[in-house]
């Protein structure tokens, strides 16, 4: 069995301080943390984090060079691809860069992190098998419910990764001044959403939304765990509700899920 090429397959959170961001993120999206047991193989502890007995994201320490940069902790998408070291150098082709030339984790998978022409990062990765959550339903809680680009120019961003993933267009939604949201397809179904960045936002970047069963409980969490709400809770079509808030630590994360 093989991953679906073009589908999210993981996601994986670099912080500065592991322990107390896996502490917030247990409490505010209900994830249960458990060392990797990675440690002897690979030099680095790594934390898995999983809704139920599921799998679905990571989190490590920064590495050394990423915290002298000063760049705050943020979230990395996995993407399924079928050859990591081909397509690593068609996003090179495509005016992308290889930021971690592809590069094997033992008895898990091949991965490099990679970015759009605009800078926004992300992974390649082709696993060993399935991947844990590929059969979950849409909206469970614990998982991710919706990817969103803030991209440096929403069409060509759409552009380019539908030319890798083949990724399709859904509605476009005209956001007035904001521009327009177009939602894109994996695979025959809706997961996200690209548009151009607001200009007071740094720098282009993917955002993932983390489902939850009620928002205003969830906020409530955030603010009870140290973390602090930017933006929400909102209502968006389809009767779901959101906010985005930045965990102790200063990573920016989102929540999806009905009122409540």
């Amino acid at each position: 069995m093989s991953m679906k090429s073009g589908s999210f397959v993981w996601y994986e959170l670099m912080t500065t301080d592991a322990d107390a961001a896996a502490g917030f993120y247990s409490r505010v999206v209900g994830w249960t943390a458990e060392d990797s047991g990675m440690t002897a193989a690979t030099g680095m502890e790594y934390t898995i984090l999983k809704a139920g007995e599921t799998p679905v994201a990571g989190l490590m320490k920064q590495p050394e060079e990423v915290r002298e940069t000063g760049a705050p902790p943020f979230w990395l998408g996995y993407i399924a691809v079928d050859d990591v070291d081909a397509y690593a150098e068609r996003i090179e082709a495509k005016g992308g860069s290889v930021h971690r030339a592809p590069s094997d984790i033992p008895d898990v998978g091949r991965f490099a992190v990679v970015a759009d022409p605009h800078g926004a990062k992300f992974c390649l990765f082709k696993g060993e098998g399935e991947p844990p959550a590929a059969n979950v339903e849409p909206g469970t809680p614990g998982h991710v419910g919706w990817h969103e680009l803030m991209a440096g120019d929403g069409a060509s961003a759409f552009d380019f990764y539908a030319s890798l993933f083949g990724w399709t267009k859904g509605e476009a939604m005209d956001m007035g001044p904001m521009g327009v949201y177009q939602l894109f397809e994996a695979d025959g179904r809706g997961i996200g959403g690209i548009m151009t960045k607001p200009a007071d936002m740094p720098a282009p970047a993917w955002n993932y939304y983390f489902n939850v069963d009620g928002i205003d409980t969830a906020v409530e969490r955030i603010t009870g765990a140290g973390g602090r709400i930017v933006n929400g809770p909102m209502e968006v079509p389809g009767g779901s509700w959101i906010v985005h808030g930045l965990d102790p630590q200063g990573g920016f994360f989102a929540l999806v899920g009905p009122k409540g």
